[in-house]
């Protein structure tokens, strides 16, 4: 890969109010090349490129094509720093009038240097607002695709984009689809702005003689122009790639504005960063229709405040990964002691959940054309989900048999995991200010489910993932021809204040949970009638249950909710749902209140609106053994 750089600009506006500055605070920049201006942190414009590009591994060679009215202001740069003068080109322009154009002083660089490599090719006089971004990244989302790529970026309030090359870009394959120089207003909603900062693959070389040849006039040979051409005229492929940053071209601005900028990206770099961001996964209820999310059902499920995961993000110097004291320990009192909480916890905690979703991010920004700036982070995560009471889980209690030593993290701290994951997201995103435009909410329960699937081999529905990641009270529609045709299911937030007061009451001791081997799956996926039916109707009972919680009826929602838990135990058997949960249904059945399971087992959800009758209810759950609680919903945003 070879790199251009391309600092050949004549006599600009900003050269020009240099010069005739009267108050005299600029009179030591007159002549000085635009890209050898102050910058970012001090440091020459041209400086902070050289040191992005300067590196063996990534560019075999980077060339610099100036001017000869500038050329020995270069040559003293390059030998200031270390960059071979022998690869500085002069396209032998003097004044603006005998100017070339960017199109043909690049096209000059080819040809003179005999290149027939790919390229990258960026203007040396750009300012850049994140001094830390990772240009690696680019060059790797370049190589992922077949077609040319042009970098570009979001414009900040004020920005105007008919002073820009504006790009279209596809959602879902990041192919620009039209490139608009500097359009009128009006002519396109878009934001995205281009610069120049471009990729082009060896094989495109030769379209820059060809446009060349189409377009003699001088004005017309900039490189918005010839992108505009490759892209809307000779359809070349040509993607675009996110820098999650802002850029201004000052040879095209004056020295108002860029005094302007360059003190409002030094006061970006200035500005102390977030200490630490703290983000938060709540977990859920199922309250009715599941466990159909994971067979092209329908489910409603509410976000619970009682019990969350919570991950700390914090920029330090190396990536830490911090274990958690209790779940991933790694020092013990004794032998015996490692021997107990092996066989209690076993071995698998939740460091390795930190580590999957930081895998997959990097590797979702990477393939979806997102840069990421180079920082660093310590995470840490702190959970208090209680292990094995389905509050958000995968099902592995239906679907996998616990294997040994692989402990309750895997069948039984059912909504840890997944609320780990869905905080660590969360986190991640925030701290390299990734917003729902970059990776969209729909998107979001896919991409969680995506690590628990891909990395940790866990088998799940998407049900819980939504709830974490949507908050509230929460319908979803799994039907088969939605997910087919986009993806994802469709979610509707439900008025929470709707919702009515559950109970909730769960296993002291989640060793006797019900996670046995069953064959539903199987059966399901073999087109067996009455586990097919047996989904068509929680779909239904879903539906139902919607209505009856906008009309608050409650009545109605209780016996709805005892009819999921029979057509559960009737496809799923009471030996899978095992003692513990068998004994906590029948609880409730005596105290006349409607219940279900909320998730795989371990727990069960309720109603009661007598109040003599909930105090005795708990009691009877207490005197049992089993922990009670009254939960409260999860309102995002404090509604």
């Amino acid at each position: 890969m070879i790199c251009i750089l391309l600092v050949a600009g004549h006599g600009t506006l900003l050269e020009s109010h240099i010069k005739n500055d009267q108050s005299g605070l600029y009179s030591f920049l007159e002549d000085v090349p635009k890209a050898l201006l102050p910058g970012v942190g001090g440091k020459k414009i041209l400086d902070f490129w050289w040191k992005v590009v300067n590196t063996r591994q990534l560019f075999s060679e980077v060339y610099l094509v100036t001017n000869a009215d500038k050329y020995k202001h270069y040559e003293r740069w390059a030998t200031a720093n270390n960059f071979p003068v022998e690869n500085i080109i002069n396209d032998g322009t003097t004044t603006y009038e005998m100017r070339l154009g960017a199109v043909a002083d690049l096209e000059l660089a080819i040809s003179s240097k005999k290149i027939s490599d790919d390229i990258m090719v960026i203007a040396g006089d750009m300012l850049c607002a994140d001094q830390n971004f990772d240009i690696a990244q680019v060059l790797k989302f370049f190589k992922l695709k077949s077609g040319e790529l042009a970098i570009y970026y979001e414009l900040e309030d004020g920005e105007c984009n008919s002073s820009r090359g504006i790009v279209e870009v596809c959602p879902d394959t990041h192919r620009i689809t039209q490139f608009l120089e500097k359009p009128k207003p009006g002519v396109t909603s878009s934001r995205l702005a281009s610069v120049v900062f471009y990729c082009f693959r060896r094989q495109t070389l030769s379209t820059l003689e060809t446009f060349l040849n189409d377009y003699p006039s001088t004005e017309d040979r900039v490189l918005g122009r010839y992108m505009e051409w490759l892209i809307n005229i000779s359809k070349v492929p040509v993607f675009g790639m996110k820098l999650p940053t802002g850029f201004q071209l000052i040879g095209q601005v004056g020295l108002p504005d860029y005094t302007k900028w360059l003190a409002h990206y030094s006061t970006m770099k200035s500005e102390p960063r977030v200490k630490s961001i703290t983000c938060r996964s709540y977990a859920r209820i199922g309250i009715i229709g599941n466990p159909s999310d994971g067979y092209y059902g329908k489910t409603i499920s509410m976000s619970i405040s009682n019990f969350w995961a919570e991950v700390t993000i914090a920029e330090s110097k190396k990536l830490v990964l911090v274990p958690h004291p209790l779940n991933d320990p790694t020092e013990f009192g004794s032998l015996l002691d490692l021997f107990y909480i092996s066989r209690k916890e076993g071995y698998l905690g939740g460091l390795r959940l930190l580590q999957a979703t930081c895998k997959k991010f990097y590797q979702y920004c990477s393939e979806k054309g997102i840069a990421l700036s180079k920082q660093n982070f310590t995470l840490k995560y702190n959970v208090n989900i209680p292990r094995q009471v389905g509050l958000a889980g995968s099902r592995l209690a239906q679907d996998l048999t616990m294997l040994p030593g692989r402990g309750a993290w895997i069948t039984g701290l059912q909504s840890a995991p997944i609320a780990i994951v869905s905080a660590t997201l969360k986190g991640l995103m925030k701290f390299y200010n990734l917003t729902d435009d970059d990776l969209p909410k729909t998107v979001q329960p896919n991409f969680i489910l995506d690590v628990e699937k891909e990395e940790l081999f866990i088998t799940a529905g998407l049900q819980d993932r939504v709830v974490q990641v949507y908050e509230g009270l929460i319908y979803m529609d799994f039907s088969r021809p939605i997910m087919e045709e986009q993806g994802f299911g469709d979610y509707v937030c439900m008025d929470i204040g709707c919702a009515p007061p559950f109970w909730l009451a769960y296993l002291r001791d989640p060793s006797d949970s019900g996670v046995i081997h069953n064959n539903v799956r199987q059966r399901w996926l073999s087109g067996d009638p009455e586990v097919t039916e047996a989904m068509k109707i929680f779909a239904e009972l879903t539906d139902k249950a919607k209505a009856a919680i906008e009309q608050k009826n409650w009545t109605e929602l209780a016996k709805l909710m005892d009819q999921n838990l029979e057509l559960r135990r009737s496809i799923f058997t009471d030996a899978c749902l095992g003692p513990g949960n068998l004994q906590m249904i029948e609880i409730a059945k005596q105290h006349g209140c409607a219940v279900k399971l909320p998730g795989s087992g371990g727990a069960v959800i309720g109603l009661c609106f007598d109040a003599k009758k909930l105090v005795e209810l708990k009691k009877s759950y207490q005197e049992a053994g089993f922990v009670f609680c009254q939960l409260s919903p999860y309102c995002p945003g404090g509604v």
